[in-house]
Protein backbone atom coordinates (compact mmCIF):
# COMPACT_ATOMS: atom_id res chain seq x y z
CA UNK A 1 0.00 0.00 0.00
CA UNK A 2 1.46 3.33 -1.08
CA UNK A 3 0.61 6.16 1.27
CA UNK A 4 2.25 9.60 1.46
CA UNK A 5 3.91 10.11 4.83
CA UNK A 6 4.73 13.39 6.57
CA UNK A 7 8.39 14.29 5.98
CA UNK A 8 9.02 14.61 9.73
CA UNK A 9 7.43 11.29 10.64
CA UNK A 10 10.76 9.44 10.91
CA UNK A 11 12.85 12.39 12.04
CA UNK A 12 15.35 11.30 14.72
CA UNK A 13 16.07 12.98 18.02
CA UNK A 14 19.06 15.22 18.75
CA UNK A 15 21.76 15.36 21.39
CA UNK A 16 19.75 18.13 23.01
CA UNK A 17 16.74 15.83 23.25
CA UNK A 18 18.85 13.17 24.98
CA UNK A 19 20.14 15.71 27.50
CA UNK A 20 16.66 17.04 28.25
CA UNK A 21 15.37 13.53 28.94
CA UNK A 22 18.32 12.84 31.24
CA UNK A 23 17.76 16.08 33.16
CA UNK A 24 14.09 15.29 33.72
CA UNK A 25 14.89 11.81 34.99
CA UNK A 26 17.91 12.74 37.08
CA UNK A 27 16.28 15.17 39.50
CA UNK A 28 18.33 15.53 42.67
CA UNK A 29 20.83 12.82 41.75
CA UNK A 30 24.38 14.12 41.33
CA UNK A 31 25.25 14.65 37.68
CA UNK A 32 28.79 16.08 37.84
CA UNK A 33 31.61 16.14 40.36
CA UNK A 34 34.90 18.03 40.22
CA UNK A 35 36.97 18.12 43.40
CA UNK A 36 34.57 19.54 46.05
CA UNK A 37 32.03 20.73 43.46
CA UNK A 38 28.92 18.55 43.06
CA UNK A 39 26.07 19.49 40.71
CA UNK A 40 22.69 17.73 40.64
CA UNK A 41 20.73 17.13 37.46
CA UNK A 42 18.24 19.77 38.57
CA UNK A 43 21.00 22.32 39.20
CA UNK A 44 22.67 21.57 35.90
CA UNK A 45 19.34 22.02 34.12
CA UNK A 46 18.90 25.42 35.76
CA UNK A 47 22.41 26.48 34.75
CA UNK A 48 21.76 25.22 31.22
CA UNK A 49 18.61 27.33 30.95
CA UNK A 50 20.58 30.40 32.05
CA UNK A 51 23.44 29.63 29.65
CA UNK A 52 21.10 29.33 26.67
CA UNK A 53 19.56 32.71 27.51
CA UNK A 54 22.99 34.30 27.98
CA UNK A 55 24.24 33.04 24.63
CA UNK A 56 21.08 34.11 22.83
CA UNK A 57 21.36 37.58 24.39
CA UNK A 58 24.87 37.82 22.95
CA UNK A 59 23.65 37.10 19.46
CA UNK A 60 24.43 33.41 19.10
CA UNK A 61 22.01 31.73 16.73
CA UNK A 62 21.35 28.35 15.14
CA UNK A 63 24.34 27.27 13.05
CA UNK A 64 26.91 29.58 14.67
CA UNK A 65 30.36 28.14 15.29
CA UNK A 66 31.71 27.85 18.85
CA UNK A 67 34.64 26.20 20.62
CA UNK A 68 35.72 25.58 24.20
CA UNK A 69 39.36 25.54 25.32
CA UNK A 70 39.38 24.17 28.82
CA UNK A 71 40.55 21.57 31.26
CA UNK A 72 37.96 19.03 32.42
CA UNK A 73 35.21 21.13 34.03
CA UNK A 74 31.41 20.80 34.20
CA UNK A 75 31.22 24.38 32.89
CA UNK A 76 33.03 23.34 29.71
CA UNK A 77 30.36 20.73 29.03
CA UNK A 78 27.68 23.28 29.99
CA UNK A 79 28.65 25.39 26.96
CA UNK A 80 28.55 22.34 24.68
CA UNK A 81 25.18 21.26 26.10
CA UNK A 82 23.77 24.71 25.37
CA UNK A 83 25.13 24.35 21.87
CA UNK A 84 23.32 21.03 21.46
CA UNK A 85 20.02 22.69 22.38
CA UNK A 86 20.59 25.78 20.24
CA UNK A 87 21.85 23.98 17.14
CA UNK A 88 25.33 25.50 17.35
CA UNK A 89 28.32 23.94 15.62
CA UNK A 90 31.08 23.09 18.11
CA UNK A 91 34.76 22.51 17.28
CA UNK A 92 36.41 20.24 19.85
CA UNK A 93 39.83 21.54 20.94
CA UNK A 94 42.46 19.31 22.51
CA UNK A 95 43.79 21.07 25.63
CA UNK A 96 47.32 19.68 25.09
CA UNK A 97 47.66 20.86 21.48
CA UNK A 98 50.11 23.57 20.51
CA UNK A 99 49.22 27.20 19.83
CA UNK A 100 49.82 26.64 16.11
CA UNK A 101 47.32 23.79 16.06
CA UNK A 102 44.74 25.73 18.06
CA UNK A 103 45.06 28.69 15.70
CA UNK A 104 44.66 26.46 12.65
CA UNK A 105 41.57 24.73 14.03
CA UNK A 106 39.88 28.02 14.91
CA UNK A 107 40.61 29.58 11.55
CA UNK A 108 39.77 26.53 9.44
CA UNK A 109 36.48 25.82 11.21
CA UNK A 110 35.42 29.48 11.29
CA UNK A 111 34.83 29.64 15.04
CA UNK A 112 33.02 32.86 15.98
CA UNK A 113 32.84 32.44 19.77
CA UNK A 114 35.62 30.91 21.89
CA UNK A 115 35.05 30.00 25.55
CA UNK A 116 38.27 29.67 27.56
CA UNK A 117 39.17 28.31 30.99
CA UNK A 118 41.17 31.24 32.44
CA UNK A 119 42.81 29.08 35.08
CA UNK A 120 44.93 27.26 32.52
CA UNK A 121 44.58 29.02 29.19
CA UNK A 122 44.49 32.81 29.77
CA UNK A 123 47.83 33.36 28.01
CA UNK A 124 46.80 31.09 25.12
CA UNK A 125 43.54 33.03 24.72
CA UNK A 126 45.41 36.31 24.36
CA UNK A 127 47.87 34.80 21.89
CA UNK A 128 45.07 33.36 19.76
CA UNK A 129 43.25 36.70 19.73
CA UNK A 130 46.45 38.40 18.53
CA UNK A 131 46.95 35.79 15.80
CA UNK A 132 43.33 35.89 14.64
CA UNK A 133 42.30 39.53 15.13
CA UNK A 134 38.62 40.26 14.68
CA UNK A 135 37.73 36.65 13.86
CA UNK A 136 36.01 35.68 17.09
CA UNK A 137 34.73 36.87 20.43
CA UNK A 138 36.38 35.58 23.61
CA UNK A 139 34.56 34.58 26.80
CA UNK A 140 36.03 33.35 30.06
CA UNK A 141 34.72 30.45 32.11
CA UNK A 142 35.35 32.57 35.21
CA UNK A 143 36.99 35.85 36.05
CA UNK A 144 39.67 36.85 33.54
CA UNK A 145 41.41 39.74 31.77
CA UNK A 146 40.74 38.77 28.15
CA UNK A 147 36.97 38.69 27.73
CA UNK A 148 33.57 38.63 29.38
CA UNK A 149 33.06 36.20 32.26
CA UNK A 150 30.19 34.18 30.82
CA UNK A 151 29.62 32.34 34.11
CA UNK A 152 29.10 35.59 36.00
CA UNK A 153 26.64 36.64 33.30
CA UNK A 154 24.42 33.66 34.14
CA UNK A 155 23.33 35.49 37.30
CA UNK A 156 21.43 37.95 35.11
CA UNK A 157 18.93 35.28 34.08
CA UNK A 158 16.36 33.12 35.82
CA UNK A 159 16.12 29.42 34.92
CA UNK A 160 14.00 29.15 31.80
CA UNK A 161 12.19 26.38 29.95
CA UNK A 162 14.52 24.05 28.09
CA UNK A 163 13.76 23.12 24.50
CA UNK A 164 15.86 21.66 21.72
CA UNK A 165 15.92 23.79 18.58
CA UNK A 166 18.36 21.59 16.68
CA UNK A 167 17.48 19.14 13.93
CA UNK A 168 18.85 15.62 13.51
CA UNK A 169 20.76 16.53 10.36
CA UNK A 170 22.25 19.76 11.73
CA UNK A 171 26.03 19.81 12.07
CA UNK A 172 26.76 19.12 15.71
CA UNK A 173 30.53 18.84 16.09
CA UNK A 174 33.80 19.15 14.22
CA UNK A 175 36.55 16.87 15.48
CA UNK A 176 39.96 17.49 13.97
CA UNK A 177 42.21 14.64 12.96
CA UNK A 178 45.42 14.55 10.94
CA UNK A 179 45.87 13.82 7.27
CA UNK A 180 48.49 12.83 4.72
CA UNK A 181 48.93 16.49 3.77
CA UNK A 182 50.14 17.29 7.27
CA UNK A 183 47.17 19.59 7.90
CA UNK A 184 44.44 18.37 10.25
CA UNK A 185 41.05 17.54 8.77
CA UNK A 186 37.79 18.55 10.40
CA UNK A 187 35.53 15.52 10.79
CA UNK A 188 31.90 16.66 10.47
CA UNK A 189 29.27 14.99 12.64
CA UNK A 190 25.55 15.64 12.61
CA UNK A 191 23.31 15.17 15.62
CA UNK A 192 22.17 11.95 13.97
CA UNK A 193 25.74 10.56 14.10
CA UNK A 194 26.30 11.62 17.70
CA UNK A 195 22.96 10.20 18.83
CA UNK A 196 23.81 6.91 17.08
CA UNK A 197 27.07 6.85 19.04
CA UNK A 198 25.32 7.42 22.38
CA UNK A 199 22.58 4.86 21.72
CA UNK A 200 25.20 2.29 20.66
CA UNK A 201 27.21 2.95 23.82
CA UNK A 202 24.06 2.40 25.88
CA UNK A 203 22.97 -0.74 24.05
CA UNK A 204 26.26 -2.52 23.43
CA UNK A 205 28.55 -1.70 26.36
CA UNK A 206 28.86 -3.47 29.69
CA UNK A 207 27.53 -0.70 31.93
CA UNK A 208 27.06 -1.44 35.65
CA UNK A 209 23.63 -0.97 37.19
CA UNK A 210 24.72 2.15 39.09
CA UNK A 211 27.05 4.30 36.99
CA UNK A 212 29.63 6.44 38.79
CA UNK A 213 32.05 7.28 36.00
CA UNK A 214 35.57 8.71 36.43
CA UNK A 215 37.06 10.77 33.56
CA UNK A 216 40.79 11.46 33.77
CA UNK A 217 41.34 11.92 30.01
CA UNK A 218 40.27 15.12 28.19
CA UNK A 219 36.52 15.40 27.70
CA UNK A 220 37.25 16.57 24.14
CA UNK A 221 38.21 12.96 23.41
CA UNK A 222 36.65 9.53 23.97
CA UNK A 223 35.75 10.03 27.63
CA UNK A 224 33.79 13.18 26.79
CA UNK A 225 31.87 11.29 24.14
CA UNK A 226 30.53 9.14 26.99
CA UNK A 227 29.02 12.00 29.03
CA UNK A 228 25.54 11.82 27.50
CA UNK A 229 25.45 8.03 27.84
CA UNK A 230 26.28 8.35 31.56
CA UNK A 231 23.60 11.04 31.90
CA UNK A 232 21.09 8.85 30.10
CA UNK A 233 21.55 6.28 32.86
CA UNK A 234 21.18 9.04 35.49
CA UNK A 235 24.76 8.33 36.51
CA UNK A 236 27.37 10.55 38.12
CA UNK A 237 30.23 11.82 35.96
CA UNK A 238 33.32 12.55 38.08
CA UNK A 239 35.95 14.72 36.38
CA UNK A 240 39.66 15.14 37.11
CA UNK A 241 42.03 17.67 35.58
CA UNK A 242 44.54 15.26 34.11
CA UNK A 243 45.75 11.80 35.03
CA UNK A 244 47.63 11.00 38.21
CA UNK A 245 47.82 7.46 39.60
CA UNK A 246 47.51 8.45 43.25
CA UNK A 247 44.58 10.72 42.40
CA UNK A 248 42.90 7.87 40.49
CA UNK A 249 43.07 5.54 43.47
CA UNK A 250 41.86 8.28 45.83
CA UNK A 251 38.86 9.14 43.63
CA UNK A 252 37.86 5.51 43.09
CA UNK A 253 37.77 4.96 46.84
CA UNK A 254 36.16 8.30 47.69
CA UNK A 255 33.34 8.13 45.14
CA UNK A 256 33.03 4.34 44.88
CA UNK A 257 33.64 4.62 41.14
CA UNK A 258 31.98 1.84 39.13
CA UNK A 259 33.13 2.74 35.59
CA UNK A 260 35.99 4.57 33.93
CA UNK A 261 37.85 5.02 30.65
CA UNK A 262 41.62 4.56 30.50
CA UNK A 263 44.18 4.30 27.74
CA UNK A 264 46.62 1.39 28.12
CA UNK A 265 49.49 3.64 29.24
CA UNK A 266 47.42 4.70 32.24
CA UNK A 267 46.62 1.09 33.09
CA UNK A 268 50.34 0.27 33.05
CA UNK A 269 51.09 3.17 35.40
CA UNK A 270 48.35 2.02 37.78
CA UNK A 271 49.65 -1.55 37.76
CA UNK A 272 53.14 -0.36 38.65
CA UNK A 273 52.01 1.98 41.43
CA UNK A 274 52.36 0.76 45.04
CA UNK A 275 48.80 1.83 45.92
CA UNK A 276 47.33 -0.75 43.55
CA UNK A 277 47.89 -3.36 46.26
CA UNK A 278 46.35 -1.35 49.10
CA UNK A 279 43.47 0.56 47.48
CA UNK A 280 39.93 -0.77 47.66
CA UNK A 281 38.98 -1.15 44.00
CA UNK A 282 36.04 -3.46 44.64
CA UNK A 283 33.52 -0.89 43.39
CA UNK A 284 34.89 -1.03 39.82
CA UNK A 285 32.62 -2.93 37.45
CA UNK A 286 33.74 -1.55 34.08
CA UNK A 287 37.10 -0.33 32.82
CA UNK A 288 36.75 0.77 29.21
CA UNK A 289 40.06 0.91 27.36
CA UNK A 290 41.16 1.77 23.86
CA UNK A 291 42.83 4.41 21.67
CA UNK A 292 46.24 2.67 21.60
CA UNK A 293 47.83 -0.80 21.59
CA UNK A 294 47.35 -2.89 24.73
CA UNK A 295 49.87 -5.54 25.68
CA UNK A 296 48.01 -8.87 26.17
CA UNK A 297 50.46 -9.80 28.93
CA UNK A 298 49.77 -6.59 30.82
CA UNK A 299 46.04 -6.97 30.16
CA UNK A 300 46.11 -10.36 31.89
CA UNK A 301 48.02 -8.77 34.77
CA UNK A 302 45.38 -6.04 34.98
CA UNK A 303 42.54 -8.57 35.00
CA UNK A 304 44.18 -10.40 37.91
CA UNK A 305 44.51 -7.14 39.83
CA UNK A 306 41.23 -5.37 38.95
CA UNK A 307 39.03 -8.32 38.14
CA UNK A 308 37.13 -9.29 34.94
CA UNK A 309 35.99 -5.71 34.36
CA UNK A 310 37.76 -4.76 31.13
CA UNK A 311 35.98 -3.86 27.88
CA UNK A 312 37.73 -2.60 24.77
CA UNK A 313 36.30 -0.05 22.35
CA UNK A 314 37.51 0.56 18.84
CA UNK A 315 36.55 3.63 16.87
CA UNK A 316 38.02 6.69 15.22
CA UNK A 317 37.07 10.33 14.79
CA UNK A 318 35.27 9.46 11.54
CA UNK A 319 33.13 6.81 13.27
CA UNK A 320 33.37 7.59 16.97
CA UNK A 321 33.79 5.09 19.83
CA UNK A 322 31.56 2.33 18.50
CA UNK A 323 32.89 0.51 15.45
CA UNK A 324 33.62 -2.64 17.45
CA UNK A 325 33.79 -3.78 21.07
CA UNK A 326 35.50 -6.60 22.93
CA UNK A 327 33.18 -7.20 25.86
CA UNK A 328 34.19 -8.12 29.38
CA UNK A 329 33.04 -11.72 29.05
CA UNK A 330 35.06 -12.06 25.85
CA UNK A 331 38.30 -11.38 27.75
CA UNK A 332 39.01 -15.07 28.33
CA UNK A 333 42.73 -15.75 28.85
CA UNK A 334 42.12 -19.40 29.74
CA UNK A 335 40.09 -20.57 26.74
CA UNK A 336 40.72 -17.85 24.15
CA UNK A 337 43.97 -16.02 24.99
CA UNK A 338 44.35 -14.94 21.35
CA UNK A 339 41.26 -12.75 21.65
CA UNK A 340 43.06 -10.42 24.05
CA UNK A 341 44.74 -9.04 20.91
CA UNK A 342 41.38 -8.57 19.17
CA UNK A 343 39.32 -5.40 18.92
CA UNK A 344 36.16 -7.50 19.13
CA UNK A 345 33.13 -7.66 16.89
CA UNK A 346 30.99 -4.95 15.20
CA UNK A 347 28.78 -2.77 17.40
CA UNK A 348 25.25 -1.50 16.94
CA UNK A 349 24.03 -0.58 13.48
CA UNK A 350 27.50 -0.38 11.91
CA UNK A 351 28.39 -2.65 9.02
CA UNK A 352 32.06 -3.68 9.03
CA UNK A 353 33.94 -5.29 6.15
CA UNK A 354 37.59 -6.03 5.40
CA UNK A 355 38.15 -4.90 1.81
CA UNK A 356 40.99 -5.19 -0.68
CA UNK A 357 42.14 -2.35 -2.92
CA UNK A 358 39.34 -3.09 -5.39
CA UNK A 359 36.63 -2.86 -2.73
CA UNK A 360 36.11 -6.63 -2.53
CA UNK A 361 35.81 -8.43 0.79
CA UNK A 362 38.81 -10.56 1.68
CA UNK A 363 38.43 -14.18 2.89
CA UNK A 364 38.51 -15.13 6.57
CA UNK A 365 42.05 -15.02 7.91
CA UNK A 366 43.38 -12.67 5.23
CA UNK A 367 44.27 -9.03 5.81
CA UNK A 368 42.17 -6.22 4.36
CA UNK A 369 41.38 -2.63 5.19
CA UNK A 370 38.76 -2.29 7.91
CA UNK A 371 35.85 -0.37 6.37
CA UNK A 372 32.60 0.84 7.90
CA UNK A 373 29.23 2.11 6.82
CA UNK A 374 26.03 2.97 8.62
CA UNK A 375 24.57 5.81 10.70
CA UNK A 376 27.76 6.13 12.81
CA UNK A 377 29.83 7.38 9.85
CA UNK A 378 30.76 11.06 9.56
CA UNK A 379 29.20 13.38 7.00
CA UNK A 380 32.66 14.07 5.57
CA UNK A 381 35.69 16.29 6.05
CA UNK A 382 35.10 20.01 6.53
CA UNK A 383 35.72 21.82 3.21
CA UNK A 384 37.79 18.92 1.86
CA UNK A 385 35.69 17.19 -0.82
CA UNK A 386 38.60 15.31 -2.37
CA UNK A 387 39.68 13.87 0.98
CA UNK A 388 36.06 12.93 1.67
CA UNK A 389 35.70 11.17 -1.67
CA UNK A 390 38.89 9.22 -1.01
CA UNK A 391 37.71 8.13 2.44
CA UNK A 392 34.32 7.05 1.04
CA UNK A 393 35.56 5.10 -2.00
CA UNK A 394 33.62 1.94 -2.91
CA UNK A 395 30.75 3.22 -0.74
CA UNK A 396 32.54 2.56 2.56
CA UNK A 397 34.43 4.62 5.10
CA UNK A 398 38.04 3.46 4.89
CA UNK A 399 39.57 3.59 8.37
CA UNK A 400 43.19 3.16 7.32
CA UNK A 401 43.51 0.15 9.64
CA UNK A 402 44.53 -3.20 8.21
CA UNK A 403 42.88 -6.15 9.92
CA UNK A 404 42.00 -9.82 9.67
CA UNK A 405 38.91 -11.69 10.84
CA UNK A 406 38.92 -15.12 12.45
CA UNK A 407 36.34 -17.85 11.89
CA UNK A 408 34.34 -16.72 14.93
CA UNK A 409 34.04 -13.17 13.59
CA UNK A 410 36.59 -11.46 15.87
CA UNK A 411 38.65 -8.71 14.26
CA UNK A 412 42.40 -8.23 14.74
CA UNK A 413 44.05 -5.00 13.63
CA UNK A 414 47.53 -5.88 12.43
CA UNK A 415 48.85 -2.66 10.91
CA UNK A 416 47.89 0.72 9.58
CA UNK A 417 47.79 1.85 6.00
CA UNK A 418 48.86 5.25 7.24
CA UNK A 419 51.87 6.09 9.37
CA UNK A 420 49.86 7.36 12.31
CA UNK A 421 51.55 6.90 15.68
CA UNK A 422 49.35 6.34 18.74
CA UNK A 423 51.29 7.11 21.91
CA UNK A 424 49.63 7.05 25.30
CA UNK A 425 46.21 7.20 23.63
CA UNK A 426 46.98 10.34 21.60
CA UNK A 427 47.50 10.57 17.84
CA UNK A 428 50.79 11.83 16.44
CA UNK A 429 51.07 12.47 12.73
CA UNK A 430 54.71 12.03 11.64
CA UNK A 431 54.60 14.52 8.80
CA UNK A 432 53.83 17.38 11.21
CA UNK A 433 56.79 16.45 13.43
CA UNK A 434 59.08 16.00 10.42
CA UNK A 435 58.18 19.46 9.17
CA UNK A 436 59.27 20.94 12.49
CA UNK A 437 62.52 18.96 12.62
CA UNK A 438 63.56 20.05 9.16
CA UNK A 439 63.20 23.67 10.22
CA UNK A 440 66.45 23.26 12.14
CA UNK A 441 69.37 24.53 10.05
CA UNK A 442 71.46 21.43 10.80
CA UNK A 443 68.85 18.91 9.60
CA UNK A 444 68.89 17.64 6.03
CA UNK A 445 66.09 15.09 6.32
CA UNK A 446 63.99 13.44 8.99
CA UNK A 447 61.63 10.52 9.33
CA UNK A 448 59.41 9.97 12.35
CA UNK A 449 58.14 6.54 13.32
CA UNK A 450 56.54 4.79 16.27
CA UNK A 451 58.66 2.28 18.13
CA UNK A 452 57.53 -0.24 20.77
CA UNK A 453 57.39 1.10 24.30
CA UNK A 454 56.13 -0.71 27.40
CA UNK A 455 54.66 2.45 28.90
CA UNK A 456 53.33 4.39 25.91
CA UNK A 457 52.39 1.52 23.57
CA UNK A 458 54.34 3.35 20.88
CA UNK A 459 56.97 6.03 21.47
CA UNK A 460 57.77 8.75 18.95
CA UNK A 461 61.25 8.31 17.48
CA UNK A 462 62.95 10.70 15.06
CA UNK A 463 65.51 9.36 12.59
CA UNK A 464 67.54 12.31 11.36
CA UNK A 465 70.09 12.96 8.61
CA UNK A 466 72.31 15.97 9.28
CA UNK A 467 73.78 18.31 6.71
CA UNK A 468 77.51 17.79 6.05
CA UNK A 469 79.63 19.20 8.82
CA UNK A 470 76.64 20.08 11.03
CA UNK A 471 75.93 18.89 14.56
CA UNK A 472 72.97 19.25 16.88
CA UNK A 473 72.11 17.67 20.21
CA UNK A 474 69.08 15.34 20.31
CA UNK A 475 67.73 17.40 23.22
CA UNK A 476 67.64 20.50 21.01
CA UNK A 477 65.53 18.76 18.38
CA UNK A 478 63.18 17.36 20.98
CA UNK A 479 62.79 20.83 22.50
CA UNK A 480 62.11 22.31 19.05
CA UNK A 481 59.20 19.94 18.46
CA UNK A 482 57.91 20.45 21.98
CA UNK A 483 57.86 24.21 21.39
CA UNK A 484 55.99 24.04 18.08
CA UNK A 485 53.77 20.98 18.52
CA UNK A 486 53.50 20.30 22.23
CA UNK A 487 54.74 17.51 24.54
CA UNK A 488 52.73 14.67 23.01
CA UNK A 489 54.34 15.08 19.58
CA UNK A 490 57.87 15.59 20.91
CA UNK A 491 60.12 12.58 20.13
CA UNK A 492 61.16 10.45 23.07
CA UNK A 493 64.44 9.72 21.26
CA UNK A 494 66.47 10.78 18.23
CA UNK A 495 68.74 8.55 16.11
CA UNK A 496 71.20 9.99 13.61
CA UNK A 497 71.88 8.14 10.33
CA UNK A 498 73.83 8.88 7.16
CA UNK A 499 70.91 8.15 4.82
CA UNK A 500 67.24 7.26 5.03
CA UNK A 501 66.00 4.14 3.22
CA UNK A 502 63.73 4.94 0.28
CA UNK A 503 61.24 3.03 -1.85
CA UNK A 504 61.51 2.57 -5.58
CA UNK A 505 59.61 5.82 -5.98
CA UNK A 506 62.13 7.68 -3.85
CA UNK A 507 59.85 8.07 -0.87
CA UNK A 508 61.12 7.37 2.67
CA UNK A 509 60.62 3.67 3.38
CA UNK A 510 59.18 3.75 6.88
CA UNK A 511 58.40 0.05 6.82
CA UNK A 512 62.12 -0.63 6.47
CA UNK A 513 62.88 1.91 9.19
CA UNK A 514 60.43 0.36 11.61
CA UNK A 515 61.67 -3.19 10.96
CA UNK A 516 64.86 -2.45 12.94
CA UNK A 517 62.88 -1.55 16.03
CA UNK A 518 59.96 -3.98 15.70
CA UNK A 519 62.06 -7.06 14.94
CA UNK A 520 60.27 -10.11 16.32
CA UNK A 521 57.20 -8.11 17.38
CA UNK A 522 53.81 -7.62 15.74
CA UNK A 523 52.90 -3.97 15.43
CA UNK A 524 49.16 -4.10 16.19
CA UNK A 525 47.30 -0.82 16.59
CA UNK A 526 43.78 -0.82 18.07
Amino acid sequence: MNMPLPLALHEGCTMGDLILRALRRGGERIAFVLEDQAISYREFGEQLGRMVQALEARGLRHGDAVAVLSSNRPEAFLVNAAGYLMGLRATWMHPLASEDDHAYLLEDSGVQHLFVDPGMFAARAKSLRARLPGRMKLYGLGQNDFGEDILAALNDYAPGPLVSNAQADDICTLIYTGGTTGKPKGVVHSHRVQVTMVLTELADWDWPQDVRFLAMTPITHAAGAMIVAVMSRCGTYVMAKGFDAQRFFDLVERHRITATFLVPTMIYVLLDHPCVATTDLSSLRLVIYGASPMSPARLIEAMKRFGPVFMQLYGQSEAPNCITALHSYEHDPENHPERLASCGTPSGASQVRLLDEDGQEVPVGEVGELCVRGPLVMLGYWNKPEETEKAFRHGWLHTGDMARRDAAGFLYIVDRSKDLIITGGFNVFPREVEDVLTRHPAVAAAAVIGVPDEKWGEAVKAVVVLKPGETVAPEALIALVREHKGPVQAPKSVDFVDILPVTGLGKPDKKALRAKYWSGQERAVH
